[in-house]
């Protein structure tokens, strides 16, 4: 990946959004990139697994927690799934746990924090929706660009494969 998100925000700026810096990298990458894929759940992972099981190879899914500390939305479980099935990254606005393996994983993941607590198996929340938190839109369909700047969103991909 020949890019950085410093690059694209000063050749893009007025067409991207910059998330607030709030997230911590938990995974084995910490550059990546892709369409985005949306859930919003609220400390409950059954949709979580499902979008991570269905979602298109090269999707960043990025899982609207509420910013809840109180239980973790993903672990080493769930992100095997995801690298298994070829998905770029995860962004949760909410927490992981199994931190240490995460880390050795080949995927980027950020969250808020790490908490050893399992979220709840109710099934409750929605896929495929607009979300917003970190001062941004996430728009499914739209592009994530993370590096270890930041979090840059475009309607469109910006870089060259």
């Amino acid at each position: 990946m020949n890019w950085t998100t410093a690059d694209l925000y000063d050749a893009h700026e007025q067409t991207v959004q910059i998330c607030q810096p709030m997230f911590r990298s938990f995974g084995g990458r910490t550059k990546f990139c892709g369409p985005i894929a949306t859930v919003r759940v609220y400390e409950d992972n059954v949709l979580v697994k499902q979008a991570l099981e269905t979602v298109p190879n090269g999707s960043v899914l990025v899982v609207d927690g509420g910013g809840s500390t109180r239980c973790a939305l993903m672990g080493d479980n769930l992100a095997a799934i995801a690298v298994s099935r070829g998905l770029a990254g995860v962004i949760i606005n909410g927490c992981v746990r199994d931190a240490a393996e995460l880390s050795r994983m080949p995927i980027g993941i950020l969250a808020l924090a790490s908490n050893p607590r399992k979220s709840v198996k109710q099934g409750k929340g929605e896929r495929d929706v607009i979300l917003g938190f970190g001062g941004v839109i996430w728009q499914p369909g739209h592009w994530v660009y993370a590096d270890e700047d930041g979090i840059l969103l475009s309607p469109q991909p910006l870089h060259q494969a």
